[in-house]
């Protein structure tokens, strides 16, 4: 059922070469369902060696042969959805359903960067003299590193991986201990599709560890980071002591603003399903609900009941529209924000409860009455745990909008296009979905702004960040 998952490096699956292995955890029920290998310095070294022997070939594969490849991975993966959810849903807990269209999901954004690999046009820049060229040509950065968190662990790694490839890179992504089954198997999607040997690698082990490792090492010219702003900016600092390129997706604290003449009850439907989406464990959940005080009332009432209305179970099981958490670490987390929230004069309007003893299941959680300075109001909570508050005026809900450190996602609900443009320009954020959920496809851009990071991992802006510009000037002789 669930492999024991291998390093892949120079295009060969082995194991480590000091033969450490970690366990994987099925978060619904606390079993170990199977072991990944730990990788060390000398692993290391492989693949930052067979990275950048690869990064030499490939970065001369035509765009369109690149593009080929590409799309044959896609196929692939598509073709293994079926076989690659259940793990997906065993290593990190989200429904079955969510886990196949997170793997579906993958193959599009593989598609999406398969185009732009053809796409990445330079320019002709007219010259001030006769018989003068000017040249803007785009080219590889290098050898990339990149970074991917549990919540996602096929999303988060097909974006670097696949703009990488696009572009022309080679890659070493360190994937996610906890889950690392199905990156592995969207990594497998690629080496059957005939990706030359070194240009994907996959290692697995101590975090701190091998970014430590790889983020200086002059083979490394490019690192993708998706994870918490706080080990996103200790990263960053390591980067920039070396002067490599960086693009960081970051935390978010998302913003979901209801004023009064939204369509109340969709509001309430599509916020409730975009919050227990995966847990809450989503770095664009909406987090803080302001709704305006004259149907505050209405909607409190709308998200309780799609709040309650949820089955809380083993992702494997038929009826169920909610996971686990991934890891005993957001059941702590979530009991901190709770009793600090409510310690402050919180109500809790549902749930506030792990579920049972076994696994790490979490009530569906709503507080009301949450002063601005409990913990919940200025962290990321990463958990099924949404906090509405009511609002007078729209200098108000900005300024609450705002208030925090993060820039990541925002939402907001309005029949008017004066407010909805107004609400667009005001708030502080690298992306704002209005009166429906259209976050995080392959074609549009994904990132963020203040302590959120930057850089973006969707759109045509994405592959710039693994391209370099070089300006050609040429004179005739």
């Amino acid at each position: 059922m669930y492999p024991d998952v291998l390093l892949f490096v120079d295009g060969a699956w082995t194991p480590a070469k000091a033969g450490r292995k970690l366990p994987v955890v099925n978060p619904a029920s606390g079993d170990v369902v199977g072991t990944v290998v730990h990788a060390e310095r000398p692993d290391l070294d492989r693949a930052l060696e067979a990275a950048d022997r690869s990064f030499k070939e490939w970065r001369k594969v035509s765009a369109f042969d690149r593009s080929k490849v590409m799309r044959k991975a896609a196929n692939l993966l598509r073709d293994r959805a079926d076989a690659i959810a259940p793990l997906l849903t065993m290593e990190q807990g989200k429904p079955l359903a969510e886990a196949k269209g997170e793997v579906l999901a993958g193959a599009d954004v593989i598609d999406w960067f398969a185009e732009e690999a053809r796409r990445t046009y330079g320019r002709v820049i007219p010259a001030r003299a006769e018989g003068i060229y000017q040249l803007v040509v785009k080219e590889p950065v290098g050898p990339v590193a990149a970074f991917t968190p549990w919540n996602f662990p096929i999303n988060q790694v097909v974006r670097k991986l696949a703009c990488a490839l696009a572009a022309g890179c080679s890659v070493i992504v360190k994937a996610p201990e906890e889950t690392p089954a199905s990156p592995a198997e969207l990594i497998r999607c690629f080496a059957d599709a005939a990706v030359p040997a070194g240009v994907i690698n996959l290692v697995y082990g101590v975090p701190a560890e091998i970014s430590g490792y790889l983020i200086p090492h002059p083979i490394i010219r490019k690192i993708s980071f998706t994870g918490s702003t706080a080990v996103g900016k200790q990263l960053a600092a390591i980067a920039g002591a070396h002067m490599k390129r960086v693009t960081m997706e970051l935390g978010g604290h998302a913003p979901a603003i209801v004023f009064d003449d939204a369509d109340v009850d969709t509001a309430s439907r599509l916020l409730a399903g975009a919050k227990y989406r995966n847990a809450g464990q989503v770095c664009v959940s909406p987090t803080r609900m302001l709704v305006q005080e004259r149907v505050y009332d209405q909607f409190v009432s709308g998200f309780l009941q799609h709040s309650k209305a949820l089955k809380v179970g083993d992702g494997l099981e038929a009826g169920t529209t909610m996971g686990p958490m991934a890891n005993p670490r957001r059941i702590t987390a979530m009991e901190t924000f709770i009793g600090d929230a409510t310690q402050r004069g919180a109500t809790i309007q549902t749930g506030g409860h792990r579920i049972g003893n076994k696994g790490n299941f979490f009530e569906p959680t709503v507080l009301t009455d949450v002063p601005k300075d409990a913990r919940i109001m200025n962290e990321e909570p990463f958990g099924p745990l949404a906090v509405i508050s009511p609002f007078g005026t729209f200098d108000e809900v900005v300024t609450e909008a705002n208030r925090v450190p993060y820039g990541l996602a925002s939402y907001a609900y309005t029949r008017s296009a004066k407010t909805a443009n107004a609400i667009a320009a005001a708030v502080e954020s690298g992306m704002i979905s209005i009166n429906h959920h259209g976050l995080a496809l392959p074609e549009v851009p994904f990132g963020g702004v203040k302590d959120s990071g930057y850089g973006s991992e969707g759109g045509s802006e994405a592959i710039e960040n693994y391209l370099n510009t070089k300006f050609i000037t040429q004179a005739g002789l």
